[in-house]
């Protein structure tokens, strides 16, 4: 009866929880080259940055993806033979991973906060990505669920991956270029 709202929120919070997790790479990348601007510009600019990973960090992104858990704990509750399928497996393990991406990405969100994060904007850039990543294996098998080939799959997550990877690389040369 109630399913469909359980659904409805399950989306919303998995949306808002990816929103965070596109956005605060590059919040950190912004961070990173706001390090080599002068001094008086990068300590204006590293303040107002750290106020806004915190404020998404911690009031978007972290409620997000509990109450993307909440929800979706509810929905396995109503419907428990999807545990049966495999489908349900592989999404449940890509799941295990965001939230370890979640984590890490947490980790160094902390390192941003203290001044000690030690990344590239390269680095960020790849990082972001990961996220991207894992929402098309997500969203693929939730849609196709059994009639998804894993060869096929993998495939196209390794083609993405490539694609992405060299616009990050084509994008940082045209930059080296301005």
């Amino acid at each position: 009866m109630y399913y469909n709202y359980v659904k409805a929120f399950h989306l919303i919070f998995v949306i808002t929880w990816f929103a965070g997790l596109f956005y605060i790479p590059r919040l950190f990348i912004y961070h990173i080259e706001g390090l080599k601007k002068p001094e008086k510009e990068a300590a204006i600019l590293i303040a107002q940055f750290k106020i806004m990973e915190k404020r998404l960090w911690y009031i978007i992104t972290w409620p997000s993806a509990l109450l993307t858990i909440l929800f979706a704990g509810w929905l396995l509750a109503l419907m428990p033979q999807w545990l049966m399928q495999p489908w349900m497996h592989l999404k449940l393990l890509f799941v295990a991973l965001l939230f370890a991406y979640h984590l890490k990405t947490h980790q160094m969100f902390l390192e941003f906060q203290r001044d000690k994060a030690q990344y590239s904007s390269l680095f960020m850039r790849i990082w972001n990505e990961g996220a991207t990543l894992l929402l098309f294996a997500i969203v693929f098998l939730v849609i196709l669920k059994d009639s998804l080939h894993w060869i096929t799959a993998v495939g196209g997550l390794v083609g993405l991956g490539a694609v992405l990877f060299l616009t990050i690389k084509l994008y940082k040369k045209i930059r080296q270029n301005e």
